[in-house]
C-alpha cells in the first residue's frame, strides 16, 4: 500500500499590513479569502486554506496569521522568565511564553502567530519591500526563528519603485537568512510561484519530492488555463467572421442590421471577456460597469470605432476612417458567395434549383436585391487583439490587486505584443486604394486570417447568426486557431 504524503504546512507570518493575506489570494488564486484592507491589523485570527493539485490531492496547507506588532515587548519578557543560569534552545523559551500568563493577554496575537510556526513546517515571511528596514524586523525574524523552523523571506511589492530590495537583502543575508524570493502579489511574475517551491524545497529536503510535484502540477494548470482561453478566443473571432445578416438595399434598413450587427458583436465579446474573467478565477466585479467590457486608452473605444483600430496598430482605409458603417462590410452578390456561386446562380437562372437551403436562400435574396451585412477585418482582428491582451494582463496579475483591470491591462500591452501604429495614419481623403491592407499591419497569426476568411463563407458556423447549426468542420478549424493563437501568446 501506497504511503500518503501529508501536504506541507506552511505559516504565513509578517509584520501589520505587509501583504500576508494578499499573498494567499494570488497563491490560491482565490479574489474572496481573507480580508485585504489598507489598515493594520486585519487579519485578526489564524486563517488556513489548501492548495491543491489538478487531480483535487491537498498539496499545501497555507495558514495565514495576525500581524506582528511587538516583538520587541515579547524577546524582552522572555528575558524577564528565563533565569540567567538557564540556557533553554529556542522552541523551549517560546513554549515558556505560551505558558505564560501573557499569553492570554498582552502578546495574545504574537503568541497565536509563534503556535502557528511551531506547528508548522516552515514559515514564509512576507516583507513589504517598501518599508525602511527597521529594528522591529529584526526582532521579528529572531523570534520566529527561535521556533526552530525554516523561514523563507518572501519581497512583496517587488514592481513599486519605492521597493529597496538590494537593502533587505542585505538586513536578511546578516540574520543568516540568504535564501529570499521576490513575490510581488498585485503583479507576480510567470515563474514567481515555482521560484517560491525551489526555495522551499532546497530548505525542505524531505518534502522536496512533493514539491517539485507541487511546481510541475501548478505548470500544467497554467497550461490548460491557457489552452482554455486560446479556444474562448478563437469562438469568438469564429461567430464574428461568420455573422451575416441580409438586408435590403434602402439606407435605413441597411443602418438598422448594422447596429443589430455591431450589439451582437460587442455582446459576444462581452460574454467572451467574462468567460476569461472566470477561467482565471476572477469576478465580474473587478470590472466597473461599462456598456463595453473595459476602460481605457483602447478599451474606452467602441469596437466599430476608427480610433480604436488605430490605438492596436491596424491602419484603416478611407471607408473605415469616414463611413457610417464603420466595421461592417457591405457584401454584394459576388462577396462571400465566390465558393461555388456561378454554379449556383446559372442552376438558380436554368430553372433546376431545388430546394430552398442556405445557399439558395442567399443567393436569391442577393438576386431579389438584398445585401448582407458582415463585420469588417480589421474589426476582427481588433478583436483577436483585445483579447490576447486581456489574457496577458490576466497571466500577470495577482488575485490581491485593488486596482480597477483596465489600468492593469495597458500596462501590460507592450511595443512588442502589437504591430507599430502608421505615423501617417490614412487621411479621410486619400483615395481608398492608397491605402495598405489593414490584414498586413496585424500581429494575428496568418494562420488565423485563412481560417477566418473560410468562416465568412459558412454563416451557420456563427452562434449569433440568424441559423447557428452544429458542424464538425467548425469544432476542427477552432482548434487550429485556438493553437496559432496560444503560439502567438
Amino acid at each position: 500500500m501506497t504511503d500518503v504524503i501529508p501536504p506541507l504546512d506552511l505559516a504565513v507570518v509578517g509584520h501589520t499590513n505587509t501583504g500576508k493575506t494578499s499573498l494567499l489570494r494570488t497563491l490560491l488564486r482565490d479574489e474572496l479569502f481573507g480580508e485585504v484592507a489598507d489598515q493594520p491589523g486585519t487579519t485578526r485570527h489564524v486563517e488556513s486554506a489548501q492548495l491543491l493539485s489538478t487531480d483535487g490531492k491537498p498539496m499545501l496547507i497555507l495558514r495565514d496569521t495576525p500581524g506582528l506588532e511587538d516583538a520587541m515587548g515579547v524577546l524582552d519578557y522572555l528575558d524577564q522568565l528565563i533565569a540567567s543560569q538557564e540556557r533553554p534552545d529556542g522552541p523551549e523559551r517560546i513554549q515558556r511564553l505560551l505558558d505564560s500568563p501573557e499569553a492570554a493577554g498582552r502578546f495574545e496575537q504574537e503568541c497565536r502567530v509563534l503556535t502557528t510556526v511551531l506547528t508548522a513546517d516552515a514559515a514564509l515571511y512576507v516583507i513589504d519591500a517598501r518599508d525602511p528596514v527597521l529594528p522591529k524586523h529584526r526582532d521579528e525574524l529572531t523570534l520566529l526563528a527561535a521556533c526552530g523552523h525554516p523561514i523563507l523571506p518572501v519581497l512583496n511589492f517587488t514592481r513599486s519603485p519605492l521597493a529597496n530590495i538590494a537593502a533587505w537583502r542585505d538586513a536578511l543575508a546578516r540574520l543568516g537568512l540568504h535564501a529570499t524570493v521576490d513575490f510581488d502579489t498585485v503583479a507576480p511574475a510567470l515563474d514567481g510561484e515555482s521560484q517560491m517551491l525551489d526555495r522551499l524545497a532546497l530548505m525542505l529536503d524531505q518534502h522536496a519530492p512533493a514539491l517539485m510535484a507541487l511546481r510541475t502540477d501548478l505548470g500544467e494548470q497554467r497550461l490548460k488555463r491557457l489552452q482554455d482561453a486560446t479556444r474562448l478566443i478563437a469562438e469568438l473571432l469564429m461567430d464574428a467572421a461568420a455573422l451575416r445578416l441580409p438586408s435590403a438595399q434602402d439606407p435605413t434598413d441597411m443602418a438598422t442590421v448594422t447596429m443589430v450587427m455591431r450589439k451582437r458583436t460587442r455582446d459576444r465579446e462581452q460574454d467572451c471577456v467574462h468567460a476569461l474573467l472566470k477561467r482565471y478565477r476572477f469576478s465580474k466585479a473587478t470590472f466597473p460597469h461599462h456598456a463595453l467590457p473595459l476602460e481605457g486608452e483602447r478599451w474606452g473605444m467602441d469596437l466599430f470605432s476608427p480610433q480604436a483600430l488605430r490605438s492596436f496598430g491596424i491602419q484603416v482605409s478611407k471607408g473605415l476612417a469616414t463611413g457610417a458603417m464603420a466595421g461592417a462590410t457591405l457584401d454584394m452578390l459576388t462577396g462571400g458567395l465566390s465558393l461555388g456561386a456561378a454554379t449556383l446562380l446559372g442552376a438558380a437562372i436554368g430553372g433546376v434549383w431545388q430546394g430552398a437551403n442556405q445557399w439558395g436562400k442567399r443567393l436569391m435574396g442577393r438576386l431579389a436585391g438584398n445585401v448582407e451585412m458582415t463585420v469588417d477585418d480589421p474589426v476582427l482582428h481588433l478583436l483577436g487583439l483585445r483579447q490576447l491582451a486581456l489574457v496577458r494582463a490576466l497571466e500577470c496579475r495577482g488575485h490581491a490587486a485593488m486596482r480597477p483591470i483596465e489600468q492593469d491591462l495597458m500596462a501590460q500591452i507592450t511595443a512588442a505584443d502589437i504591430a507599430p501604429a502608421d505615423e501617417a495614419v490614412t487621411d479621410p481623403d486619400t483615395p481608398q486604394e492608397a491605402a495598405p491592407e489593414a490584414a498586413t499591419l496585424h500581429r494575428l497569426p496568418p494562420d488565423v486570417q485563412a481560417i477566418l476568411d473560410e468562416a465568412r463563407t459558412h454563416p451557420s458556423w456563427s452562434t449569433i447568426g440568424e441559423a447557428p447549426g452544429p458542424d464538425p468542420h467548425r469544432d476542427l478549424l477552432i482548434g487550429q486557431m485556438a493553437h496559432a493563437l496560444f503560439l502567438a501568446l
